[in-house]
């Protein structure tokens, strides 16, 4: 298993299905030249996914890789992943399960991001569920991705509050917002050596 610091930048990849929002604060945080790492390879699984846009107006690959069964998609994506050197894979809001094979290939170095302070509100609609709940706060998760629904050990953590009037719309762009800041933290925590993990626990 690779075990970070690498001694070196390392090569990070982002999966998406939609518009990249996170995506976006990956490439910002990681430019070229930037000593922790670089983002070097975008893949979806939706030909018409921003993703994909924003990954070729900033210079870095992308492909869009059919979802189909799952396997074929995970065989696809690793062959891509191998090929292109990746040390680091990053989930920005890809909206699909990853098959077991591969989650164990990539494990310790296979992220995700949730919006919902994690271990409460897993799987879709973490807003409306939060609201349905009634919890006066809500936030976001990244955490290491294992094979359950985002069960994995977490990383980082941020904080929002759910405020009397939101819907999901506002509470989603309000837990946005933190997105943004706690992804690259988060990777910078994992490159950096701070955040590792066993299939037990993380530690930082």
């Amino acid at each position: 298993m690779t075990t970070f610091p690498l001694g070196r930048p390392a090569r990070i990849a982002v999966l998406a299905s939609g518009r990249g929002s996170n995506l976006e604060a990956l490439l910002q945080a990681f430019p070229e030249g930037d000593a922790a790492g670089t983002v070097r390879l975008v893949i979806s699984n939706r030909a018409a996914a921003a993703a994909l846009d924003k990954a070729r107006a900033a210079g870095v690959e992308a492909l869009h890789l059919p979802y189909g069964d799952g396997e074929s998609f995970a065989a696809a994506a690793t062959a891509a992943l191998e090929r292109a050197g990746i040390d680091l894979v990053c989930l920005a809001g890809f909206m699909r399960i990853l098959p077991p094979t591969f989650v164990r290939r990539y494990r310790g170095r296979l992220l995700n991001i949730h919006p919902s302070l994690l271990p409460a509100f897993r799987g879709l609609h973490a807003q409306r569920q939060a609201l349905e709940a009634g919890v006066a706060e809500s936030g976001c998760t990244v955490h290491f991705v294992d094979e359950g629904i985002d069960t994995g050990a977490v990383i980082e953590q941020r904080r929002v509050p759910v405020l009397p009037d939101d819907d999901e719309a506002s509470l989603a762009e309000r837990i946005r917002r933190e997105e943004h800041r706690a992804f690259p933290e988060a990777v910078r925590s994992v490159l950096s050596g701070h955040a590792t993990v066993t299939p037990e626990e993380v530690r930082r």
